[in-house]
């Protein structure tokens, strides 16, 4: 498939800069230097980096290795969630799930900077996105990402269920989700514009569970033991995010 710079447009406007981007489907890809972290930055909330990727997609290995290098962070939550709307193009992504590709057409549909339904795309805390293989940009969104949301505690009772509390308060609502990671996945592709690579992914999404919602108080919320029992998981997360798709307010990896 043919390379090109292309702008993505959403709801009838456009915005330009997204040079190694491919548009639900195509983008040329570039080398780029790799900042290890971001140890300049201290807070008690990891930034979430939510990076929306394909097996099918030429220009997305850049961004897979980026999104490696960066879940080395302990000051950023990496999560990989490939999407579905490449599969018709020769290869169907075998980590792909619907819920990724209805979680980006909904940041699409806010209007924030770098908006848009396209890979690679990272979204840094449900806010602000950019090309996926471009650290400098993602090093901006960052920088200026809120890490003061509510603190959250994960303990264990007395029966053996892992209860997770949400402290704090504020004006506003936000679901409190459960997020099942495979932290390394390596894939040999067959066909498509990447056929005969292998990738390597990290973070990958497994499955999600809602927990309830937290309502601006301190809250505690049970988990079910069948949540942490996913099959190829072998990382959880806790998000804690307002209604449709809203910024991403606090997060924990747990400790299991």
């Amino acid at each position: 498939m043919s390379k090109f710079i292309i702008c993505a447009l959403i709801g009838g406007s456009a915005f330009a800069g997204f040079v190694g981007a491919q548009l639900a489907p195509p983008s040329a890809t570039s080398s780029i230097q790799v900042a290890n972290s971001f140890d300049d930055i201290a807070s008690s909330n990891p930034v979430v980096i939510e990076l929306f990727t394909s097996q099918g997609c030429s220009s997305c290995p850049p961004a897979d290795m980026l999104a490696t290098r960066l879940a080395k962070d302990d000051s950023l939550l990496v999560i990989t969630r490939p999407v579905t709307y490449w599969d018709r193009l020769g290869w169907k992504d075998t980590l792909a799930r619907e819920e990724n590709t209805r979680l980006q057409r909904a940041y699409a549909t806010k209007g924030n900077a770098g908006a848009g339904v396209y890979t690679p795309q990272i979204v840094v805390s449900g806010g602000g996105g950019a090309v996926g293989s471009r650290e400098h940009d993602i090093r901006s969104l960052v920088r200026r990402a809120d890490r003061s949301g509510p603190l959250i505690t994960a303990t264990t009772n007395d029966s053996g269920q892992m209860m997770v509390t949400i402290g704090g308060k504020s004006d506003f609502m936000a679901g409190v989700s459960l997020i099942a990671l495979s932290s390394s996945e390596t894939v040999s592709i067959g066909r498509g514009e990447n056929g005969g690579r292998t990738l390597h992914y990290v973070n990958v999404v497994k499955a999600e569970h809602r927990l309830g919602s937290w309502r601006g108080k301190p809250e505690q919320f049970s988990i079910p033991p069948e949540y942490l029992k996913i099959s190829g998981a072998d990382k959880y997360a806790i998000l804690v995010q307002r209604p449709g798709a809203g910024p991403i307010v606090a997060a924990k990896l747990l400790d299991i």
